[in-house]
């Protein structure tokens, strides 16, 4: 999270280059499929501080990490298609796009990978000209919106934060009450609202202890459930 002495202002770069630029082409370790623009060491936005992000006009580039929960989500799509295969996908919090990459792989007739941040909708459509594959980006805050265009809503890692939790808790949650299938995919964090969740599948995801502190993340897919 930005540091409450620093506000979050507009990039002062052009974001095609500095995702280019401060990424590399590769693979994630659980989804070989699908290539994206990530960081890693050979890559200069891997050892910037949080205030050099700043000093560029930039907010933590979580666009640039392939992180576990997205992975176990892209993993579940690509292995069980039928989940998503003609259906209108929403990829909320995009970051990557991995997971709404996955879904359009799997025959999703629409993915729309929706992110606050400018520099994740740049780099969701680099990824996806990466897998030949097209679709669409917001950065509207579509938290409180009504998903009705919508038949099934992935979201990966987006229980970071206590606040970000409860946020979309009651709103996704409402959304799987109407009918639609929304599927989370997360690595044990703390906040994740287990009481409204339903497990599907989980999987041992290798990590960087750079990112996390640890080689493997458990990483487990759920599903809203509807009562």
């Amino acid at each position: 999270m930005t540091p409450p002495d620093l506000e979050v202002r507009p990039a002062e770069v052009d974001p095609h280059a500095y995702v280019a630029g401060n990424s590399v082409v590769q693979t994630a370790p659980l989804v070989p499929e699908i290539k994206l623009h990530l960081a890693d060491e050979r890559a200069p936005l891997w050892n910037k501080t949080q205030r050099d992000l700043w000093d560029d006009g930039i907010v933590l580039p979580y666009w640039a990490f392939a992180w576990a929960g997205g992975q176990a989500l892209a993993r579940l799509l690509l292995d069980e298609p039928e989940r998503v295969h003609g259906k209108r996908v929403l990829d909320f919090a995009s970051g990557s796009a991995i997971s709404g990459i996955a879904a359009k792989l799997s025959g999703a007739t629409h993915v729309l990978a929706a992110d606050i941040d400018p520099l994740a909708a740049v780099a969701a459509q680099m990824n996806a000209d990466a897998n030949d594959i097209a679709l669409d980006t917001s950065t509207d805050d579509l938290v409180g919106e009504s998903l009705a265009d919508f038949d099934v809503i992935i979201a990966g890692d987006i229980c970071y934060e206590q606040s970000v939790a409860e946020r979309v808790r009651d709103w996704l949650g409402d959304e799987a009450q109407a009918g639609r299938e929304v599927l989370i995919g997360d690595p044990g964090r703390t906040f994740l609202p287990r009481k409204d969740l339903e497990p599907v599948i989980g999987y041992g995801v290798k990590s960087s202890r750079e990112l996390d502190d640890t080689d493997v993340r458990n990483a487990r897919v759920w599903r809203f459930a509807a009562n």
